[in-house]
C-alpha cells in the first residue's frame, strides 16, 4: 500500500493533541470560543519507533516542522537515522527525552506489548503517544490507566487491540485521546490502487494470463 497517506493521518493526530482541534470544534459548536491553550511543535522532540517507510515520512515532516528528531527501534542503524536527520538513541532515551513519540513497527513477538506499563511512567507527564501502526504494540490496559492518571498528557490512536473499538471502551471516554477508526489507508488514493489491481487480476485470470497479485500462502506454524 502508499505509505503517505498513513503519515499524513498521523500528522493530523499530533496537531490535534498539539493544538487541541477536538476540543475547540466541540466548544465553539457549543457557543465558546478559544477555551484550551494549543502547544506549538517547533523546538518540541519526535521521538520515533520505527523509520521504515511510513515512520520516514513522518519524521521527514517533523524535520519540516522544527523538531528534534530521534529514533529507536530493535533493528535501527546508525546510518539509517542520519539519512533523515534522525538521531539514533536508546529505547529509555526516546521514551524520557519525547514530548511525542510516534509508533511506525510491524507487528511481530518481538513488538507485541513494546510499549507497557514501565514504558509509559519514562515518558514526560506533557508527553503524546499517537499509534497508526497496530494496536498490541501498546499494552492497552497499561496505557488506559496512563490517561486516567495523567502519566502522559494524551493519545492519539488509529489502532486498537480490537476493532471496531467496543462501545464500553474506556477510551471512548477519556478527554485527553483523540480517537480514529484505523483510517491510515482509507483514501480515495489507496482505494483506487487496492481496486484498480483486483480488477486487473481478475482480468489477468478471466484472459488466461499470469496474475500479477498473488498472496502468501498462511504460515504453517
Amino acid at each position: 500500500g502508499l505509505p503517505y497517506p498513513t503519515a499524513e493521518l498521523t500528522w493530523a493526530l499530533i496537531l490535534a493533541l498539539f493544538r487541541k482541534i477536538p476540543n475547540e470544534d466541540r466548544a465553539t459548536r457549543q457557543g465558546s470560543w478559544q477555551v484550551s491553550l494549543g502547544e506549538g511543535l517547533q523546538g518540541k522532540t519526535l521521538g520515533m519507533m520505527g523509520l521504515g517507510r511510513l515512520g520516514s515520512q513522518v519524521a521527514t515532516v517533523g524535520n519540516a516542522f522544527g523538531m528534534e528528531v530521534l529514533a529507536w527501534s530493535q533493528n535501527l542503524t546508525q546510518e539509517r537515522a542520519s539519512e533523515f536527520n534522525a538521531k539514533l538513541v536508546s529505547k529509555q532515551e526516546l521514551l524520557s527525552r519525547s514530548d511525542v513519540i510516534s509508533i511506525h513497527l510491524v507487528l511481530s513477538d518481538r513488538s507485541r506489548d513494546l510499549v507497557g506499563v514501565e514504558d509509559l511512567a519514562l515518558m514526560k507527564p506533557s508527553a503524546y503517544l499517537v499509534n497508526t501502526s497496530r494496536g498490541p504494540i501498546v499494552d492497552e490496559n497499561a496505557l488506559v490507566e496512563a490517561l486516567q492518571n495523567n502519566t502522559i498528557a494524551g493519545a492519539g490512536l488509529d489502532v486498537f487491540d480490537v476493532e471496531p473499538l467496543p462501545l464500553d471502551h474506556p477510551l471512548r471516554n477519556l478527554p485527553n485521546t483523540v480517537l480514529t477508526p484505523h483510517l491510515g489507508y482509507v483514501t480515495a488514493e489507496t482505494y483506487k490502487i487496492f481496486y484498480g489491481d483486483a480488477v486487473e487480476d481478475i482480468a489477468s485470470f478471466m484472459d488466461g494470463a499470469a496474475v500479477r497479485v498473488i498472496n502468501n500462502p498462511p504460515n504453517p506454524r
